[in-house]
């Protein structure tokens, strides 16, 4: 009778033992199924993304406030411009202004650094320098900034347009004169496209300068685009 007893429940235990187990390989079965149905969606909706996310081009602009659109909007500087021609003409590329008012060839490399790491652009717009001639600092050490910003870029593969600085006559031409041809000699060094000199036609015209004499006005901003429209075209027709 005692043993009959302690079959019985012998037995009785195993079941549920059994029943347990079966319970558990079901609900796993159900995880993994919920798994994969969830990983399944996740690769469709990838897969069914917007092609332009995808397949869109970057510009990065590293610039002053001559490119940060300096006491106008955003809406009218010449990058933003420059955003509305791109659309209205079908390039797929986005534009990504990293442009900082004050900022020199030394503030430059660290922005540098931190745009191509966070971008990965395949067009970069180096506009920087005039900050440096204005301080007075070295050429030499602009130049060497300059390089270093250049090879940078490079060395992340994008292809850099380089665009020239002017600075006031008031410095002197010993000094004005070799600091705007070292955009020259470092876009013939690396054989790079150079827009000459960003405010051709801009500045010295006071209805398109502001007070300063430095920065262009909104009405300035439509040329300054004009004078680097026709080097980034020729970048754009070969990428």
């Amino acid at each position: 009778m005692h043993y009959s007893y302690l079959k019985s429940n012998t037995l009785k235990q195993n079941m549920h033992r059994q029943n347990i187990a079966a319970r558990l390989l079901h609900l796993s079965l159900l995880v993994l199924t919920l798994v994969c149905f969830t990983f399944s969606i996740s690769v469709y909706s990838q897969q069914q993304a917007p092609l332009d996310a995808q397949t869109q081009k970057k510009i990065l602009v590293v610039g002053d406030s001559l490119s940060a659109a300096y006491k106008l909007s955003a809406q009218q500087g010449w990058v933003h411009l420059l955003r509305e021609k791109l659309k209205d003409n079908n390039y797929p590329y986005q534009v990504i202004n990293a442009s900082v008012s004050g900022a020199t060839t030394a503030a430059g490399i660290q922005i540098m650094k931190q745009s191509l790491a966070s971008h990965n652009p395949d067009i970069v717009m180096l506009e920087l320098g005039g900050n440096d001639g204005l301080q007075g600092k070295p050429v030499s050490y602009i130049t060497k900034n300059l390089d270093r910003l250049i090879t940078m870029a490079t060395s992340s593969g994008a292809q850099v347009v380089l665009i020239g600085i002017q600075i006031p006559p008031n410095l002197g031409r010993r000094y004005t004169q070799p600091f705007f041809q070292q955009y020259q000699t470092l876009a013939d060094k690396y054989k790079l496209p150079l827009v000459p000199f960003l405010l051709d036609k801009v500045a010295g015209y006071p209805t398109l300068m502001q007070e300063d004499g430095i920065h262009p006005r909104a009405e300035g901003q439509p040329i300054v685009l004009e004078n680097v429209w026709p080097v980034l075209a020729k970048v754009l027709s070969k990428s």
